[in-house]
């Protein structure tokens, strides 16, 4: 006999009373898709890249406009209210 085994067998009739539930939302739609990561192309990098720079400059240049112009600096501040 080997260690950790019995010689009667173990017979389990129990049935699984747990209730399967239904996913729900973005679950139940994802549920047996599978998805593949695929790196993005030259032409997609350069288009996020630009969006980026193109958006940190105007974030430089609103701040440079609210500490220079005092208009637009009383602008922020009321409509910030």
């Amino acid at each position: 006999m080997v260690k950790g085994f019995s010689d009667n067998e173990v017979k389990n009739n129990t049935q699984n009373t747990q209730i399967k539930e239904k996913k729900k939302g973005l679950a139940g739609f994802l549920k047996g898709k599978k998805f593949t990561y695929t790196l993005p192309g030259k032409k997609q990098i350069n288009i996020f890249g630009s969006i980026v720079i193109g958006l940190n400059m105007i974030l430089v240049l609103l701040v440079i406009l609210y500490l220079k112009n005092q208009e637009f600096h009383d602008f922020v501040f009321n409509v910030g209210r």
